[in-house]
């Protein structure tokens, strides 16, 4: 008898033996985007494209979305910056320390994470990723018994659940931006921008975000794995490159307060050059950072929520990390250290922007969503609108890049059936962060501080996906807006 069929909940079973499956049969985020990328060039050619002009579609695809993709890099470094500050990086310690069970565990590093996501997903998914390595090292240390694995399916809940409800979602400020609606866009039919009180900040969207956190934290404590099923740290990452030769715990903290120093007093340099003492200038550093936070408040006093864009989120939190850091230097080497964190988005990004190029080219992004709508009522739009969002986000993990090209059908639909945009854009974001559950591309910086593999933890992000399918329908269609 394997592990898996030992004693534990019925839910508890069910998870680790797809876990089991998956980690059997899922190959690599880079394999998994090569073979969605055949997927979908088939798919093209039952729409009568051909092969030549599926391969162009591929290639102007991979180029249609750079200005998109360095927005998207700068969302998470900036947000990897923050949260690898010493101070942040102590207080992850610090709470790790809170949980006495694997199940309380698990539903705090989800409950962090969801939270954060609604702030700024790069800053939720890079905290979530070193909080659910910092709850596995704790819990090794006191030997509480964890399911690593499920730990980082917690640190990576914001990304497949709230970040597109929140302050750094992609579509609804794609809607405040006026450069995207009226004449020559794909929202040409739109009369004006939809502002963000009418998305982000409306009662709906606020009502899904607390609801769907209350829900997924309990579901990740009633999904942690007991006894022999769960697996510690130490079994998915070498125990010399978690502690040193005093075992951690309070050396870490020694440690976590050294580098808090650090920051704050500088190392003495080699003579002590003026060019060090302007790289590392605390006045050049908090002059700029000032600058860049009375420009951004005097945006929002002129324009109110309307000045919520996504260049304004970037904007405000590459100045935060300046104001944090302060020293250029030391700000400027730990953008150095992120950029390994968007390595493979980098990588993928091209890869997934072809897939989109031959889903528009071809029709076929256009074709699902019209065949969805068109099913609709004005009652069970938000339902059908969440559905159209999960499938496009299974092939085109990027929900701004794929909002411009089924985002206008979405909102056509929306003004026929008398349902407000703003209702329509919420229950579509949450159908694009849902699948992130499924589609491992947003995972890979998670996967690289974690040091887990995507196979070994997307068993439990999908038992996630398919726990939150009920759940998300029922609210979606209940929900007033």
């Amino acid at each position: 008898m394997s592990t898996s069929d030992s004693n534990g909940s019925t839910i508890e079973r069910i998870g680790f033996r797809m876990s089991e499956f998956v980690e059997r049969w899922m190959p690599s985020p880079f394999v998994f985007a090569i073979l969605l990328t055949y997927i979908v060039f088939v798919a093209g050619l039952a729409t009568g494209s051909g092969p030549v002009d599926l391969l162009q579609y591929w290639y102007d695809g991979f180029w249609a979305f750079l200005g998109f993709s360095m927005q998207m890099v700068l969302i998470l470094m900036t947000g990897f910056v923050i949260a690898y500050h010493p101070r942040v990086n102590n207080l992850l310690q610090r709470l790790a320390r809170v949980p006495a069970t694997g199940a309380q565990a698990a539903a705090f590093v989800g409950l962090v994470s969801m939270s954060l996501a609604w702030i700024h997903w790069g800053f939720s998914l890079i905290m979530g990723a070193i909080f659910a390595r910092e709850m596995g090292k704790a819990a090794h240390e006191e030997d509480i018994n964890v399911h690593y694995p499920l730990l980082a399916v917690g640190g990576y809940m914001g990304l497949g659940l709230t970040w597109h409800w929140g302050l750094s979602a992609s579509a609804p400020l794609q809607l405040t931006d006026p450069a995207n609606i009226g004449e020559g866009t794909g929202f040409g039919f739109l009369e004006s921008t939809v502002p963000a009180a009418e998305t982000i900040f409306h009662p709906y969207a606020i009502s899904l975000t607390l609801l769907s956190i209350l829900f997924a934290t309990l579901v990740l404590y009633v999904l942690a794995p007991s006894g022999e099923r769960a697996k510690g740290i130490t079994e998915y990452v070498d125990e010399d490159e978690l502690f040193d030769a005093t075992g951690g715990g309070a050396a870490d903290e020694e440690a976590a307060s050294a580098a808090a120093e650090a920051v704050d007093e500088p190392a003495e340099t080699d003579g002590d050059l003026p060019s060090e003492r302007l790289n590392n200038s605390r006045v050049l550093g908090g002059l700029i950072a000032l600058s860049g936070v009375l420009i951004l408040a005097y945006q929002f006093v002129q324009s109110g929520l309307g000045a919520f864009t996504l260049n304004a989120v970037n904007f405000g939190f590459l100045m935060a990390g300046v104001l944090i850091y302060q020293r250029p230097a030391y700000y400027r080497e730990r953008f150095n250290d992120a950029a390994g964190a968007a390595a493979g988005i980098i990588l993928l990004f091209p890869f997934f922007a072809g897939i989109q190029g031959i889903m528009s080219g071809a029709g076929l992004a256009t074709l699902l969503a019209e065949a969805l709508l068109s099913v609709s009522t004005t009652a069970t739009y938000p339902v059908i609108a969440w559905v159209t969002g999960a499938i496009a986000n299974l092939f085109v993990p990027s929900g701004g890049g794929e909002w411009l090209v089924v985002g206008p059908s979405v909102l056509q639909a929306a003004q026929d059936l008398g349902v407000p945009y703003g209702q329509a854009t919420i229950a579509y974001a949450v159908g694009d962060a849902h699948t992130n559950l499924l589609n491992p591309f947003w995972a890979l910086p998670l996967l690289a501080i974690t040091g887990v593999k995507a196979r070994e933890m997307f068993g439990y992000a999908i038992a996630m996906l398919l726990a939150l399918i009920p759940f998300l329908a029922i609210v979606l269609w209940a929900v007033p807006y």
